[in-house]
């Protein structure tokens, strides 16, 4: 049954009670000190101002919430989509980025209107692991030259030069600057055995930042770095626009597109499974597109589902989308009131942040355990991965997504064959069901001129080849071809194409074929071809190969 396009907050608003309001406004200001930390890192790193990662956070999350599929969805900016950003900003600036977002956007409406949500998600596992890993690394990468204070003048985008120009400026190195990205790390990790419910990541940013402060250090901040940072929310404005830069952007909003809908509805899932729910995931991607375009058009940078921040939803009591709702008044609260305060905040601090969710993203184990899979799978793990780091995530995805495909291909067409069927044989072939079989011997099938060929697994263009392949070596003495389809559960439009070939052949060859067993999605592209037709209702198609071979009048 089709998920209704209806938002979750509707539902969820009948019979609201007090106390629920109360949970939701609690996790809604926690989530909020959670997201607040890591909307200005992942700006910082996107490469555009501190402030764009709130507008986002605050935009894109409310609407989220407000039209979403989920009764816990959190959204915002995330990590997965650093690396991309980080790219088209490098390459077409801003505009580019803003641009970018909103045909993403406008993508995931467009796929969930299509009722698409559901196919998102066959995305293979291998491809998902390999460039949410790669992504992890390249994050981690990205964060050396902030959190040792490297004196480089630009870090270079490619990977291996990266790394290079960081040994070239080991040298140096700020000791006061490393000291405070490793309190900030230790802050992180140890924090949580102290307390749950505020988030280390935040008080690692109050602690260094007072540290800086007071003791006047000499290290990198943001107020630093980018100056006085604005309070106010952006107007909304257009990119300009021309068709050049539509077509030079296409790949990076599909991957935009592709990586939030993944993301998102993987969250989502995630979140049924702890809350006992069920999302709509084709409203969820409506939602999800609407705050891309949002989050575009006020300047800000794409956004998504965020599962950290969703599991901290859930934990803290949020059950209904006001919670989100809550977290993205809360920041905007912040971003009016405290905002100058953020000057103070290490970059060095916020560097520790970033590796902490390149650490969570990285899923090693996951990663690792990939390895006792076929080795199919363990290529495009591996091919994802390294193309990933070393070129491009929007050439990893499509790469991957092409292999995975291929291979896929491969595997249906090794499950699927074609072979002839010799009733001598079948009697000591105890994998035959010899009670489905005529009764008659191999000679009198030769007598008869009786051709039997079974088709087994699916029939699509990867197995077509086989099955012309053995009409092609039917004898002259056929005068019958039985194509036995009981165990072909579909075909398409290369094996439509194959059975016209067939019975071109055959009718030049005074060979008359009759069909066994079809099931039905077979049946239907047969029928709507005409070749049912042709073949005749009574004369072309049977039961089972006993039917089709016994029929009085041969």
């Amino acid at each position: 049954m089709d998920q209704p396009l209806r938002p979750k907050l509707w539902t969820t608003l009948k019979g609201y009670t007090k106390e629920q309001f109360s949970k939701d406004v609690t996790a809604g200001i926690l989530v909020a000190i959670i997201a607040l930390p890591l909307s200005i890192a992942l700006a910082i790193s996107s490469g555009v101002t501190p402030e764009k990662g709130l507008h986002t956070a605050i935009i894109a999350g409310f609407l989220i919430s407000f039209l979403g599929g989920s009764r816990v969805q959190i959204g915002g900016p995330t990590g997965a989509f650093m690396v991309i950003v980080y790219g088209i900003v490098a390459t077409h600036g801003v505009d580019g980025l803003i641009l970018a977002t909103i045909m993403a956007g406008l993508l995931m409406i467009l796929m969930g209107w299509l009722k698409l949500g559901s196919v998102i998600k066959f995305i293979p596992y291998p491809i998902i692991t390999g460039f949410t890993s790669g992504i992890a690394v390249t994050i981690f990468s990205s964060q050396i030259k902030d959190f040792f204070g490297l004196q480089m003048e630009s870090v270079p985008v490619e990977f291996i030069e990266k790394w290079h120009a960081y040994g070239n400026a080991v040298s140096t190195m700020d000791p006061r600057t490393m000291a405070i990205g490793v309190i900030a790390l230790v802050i992180i990790i140890a924090w949580p055995k102290v307390n749950q419910k505020i988030p280390g990541a935040f008080v690692a940013l109050v602690i260094t930042s007072g540290l800086v402060s007071l003791l006047s250090l000499d290290v990198a901040t943001i107020g630093s770095t980018f100056g006085t940072l604005t309070s106010a929310l952006p107007t909304p404005r257009l990119p300009h626009v021309t068709f050049q830069e539509i077509r030079s952007l296409l790949g990076p909003a599909v991957t935009i597109a592709l990586l939030g809908s993944v993301e998102s509805l993987l969250s989502a899932v995630v979140a049924d499974g702890m809350i006992g729910g069920k999302h709509r995931s084709n409203m969820e991607l409506v939602a999800q597109g609407v705050a891309n375009i949002a989050s575009g058009l006020f300047g800000g940078i794409p956004a998504t589902g965020a599962i950290a921040r969703t599991v901290a939803n859930i934990k803290n009591g949020g059950r209904t989308p006001v919670a989100g709702m809550i977290h993205a008044l809360v920041l905007l609260l912040i971003l009016l009131i405290f905002m100058p305060l953020a000057k103070s905040i290490p970059l060095a601090t916020l560097s520790a942040i970033l590796i902490m969710v390149a650490y969570n993203m990285s899923e090693w184990r996951e990663f690792v355990g990939l390895f006792r899979a076929p080795k199919s799978d363990i290529s495009v793990l591996l091919v994802t991965f390294f193309i990933t780091v070393l070129f491009d995530l929007v050439i990893a995805i499509e790469v991957g997504m092409v292999l995975a495909s291929f291979l896929f291909m491969k595997r249906m067409a090794d499950v699927s064959h074609v072979q002839m069927i010799d009733l001598d044989a079948s009697e000591e072939d105890p994998s035959q069901d010899r009670s489905a079989l005529p009764d008659i011997n191999n000679q009198e099938q030769q007598k008869k001129g009786i051709q039997i060929y079974a088709i087994n697994g699916p029939f699509f263009f990867g197995a077509t080849d086989l099955f012309l392949e053995a009409i092609n070596q039917l004898g002259y003495k056929t005068k019958i071809l039985i194509i036995d389809m009981k165990s072909v559960p579909a075909m398409d439009g290369t094996a439509l194409h194959a059975f016209e070939q067939m019975i071109h052949t055959c009718g030049k060859r005074e060979i008359r074929v009759k069909i066994a067993g079809i099931q039905k999605q077979p049946m239907q592209v047969l029928q709507k071809s005409g070749l049912y037709a042709e073949l005749g209702a009574e004369e072309g198609f049977f039961d089972s190969v006993k039917e089709a071979v016994v029929t009085k009048g041969e």
